[in-house]
């Protein structure tokens, strides 16, 4: 054997034309089976822009006024009765129920109230919207609110609008 003259090796190569083919059948894998965060969020629509010079003022009897309050303290109030949420959604029910489509729900909310008690507040609200709305429906379409095509819904909405004035937060019980 000499030893100045190297042999031709063969180096051994991987075979990696499937390897593409994998990869990208993982990632679609990975990307049907993740489930992603969505957002949650509250449910409001914005009353239209007003024509120039337009300004409406809308005269509410005491009456159709329901006051709803949240403290620092994360302590709910409706009327000035401290309410749970659940009571809350009963109340509102009962007062949509009674005033109909002349109603307001007021809300007011310290600046410091935590945003845990501010939707549970909210959801309550659209709980007791939800349910009026639902018997609504049963009464005049005999069907679920959830079945109801666009035109019942539109006259449900006329029948049970969503009135909610919402004030700038306070700091420390300021009314």
């Amino acid at each position: 054997m000499l030893f100045g003259k190297k042999k031709d090796r063969n180096i051994p190569a991987l075979n990696t034309t499937s390897t593409a083919d994998i990869s990208f059948m993982l990632l679609i894998f990975f990307l049907v089976t993740t489930s992603l965060d969505t957002d949650e969020g509250l449910t409001r629509y914005l009353p239209p822009v007003p024509e120039k010079n337009e300004l409406k003022q809308m005269d509410v009897k005491r009456e159709d006024l329901l006051n709803i309050c949240i403290d620092a303290d994360n302590r709910l109030t409706c009327d000035n009765d401290t309410v749970t949420a659940r009571q809350l959604t009963g109340k509102v029910e009962q007062f949509i129920t009674e005033r109909g489509n002349k109603h307001v729900i007021s809300i007011k909310a310290d600046r410091y109230s935590s945003y845990e008690a501010y939707f549970a507040m909210q959801n309550a609200i659209v709980n007791a919207y939800t349910a009026v709305r639902e018997d609504i429906a049963r009464k005049e379409f005999k069907i679920h609110y959830s079945q109801c095509s666009q035109e019942q819904r539109d006259a449900i909405a006329r029948i049970c609008p969503q009135r909610i004035s919402e004030a700038e937060p306070t700091e420390g019980g300021e009314q």
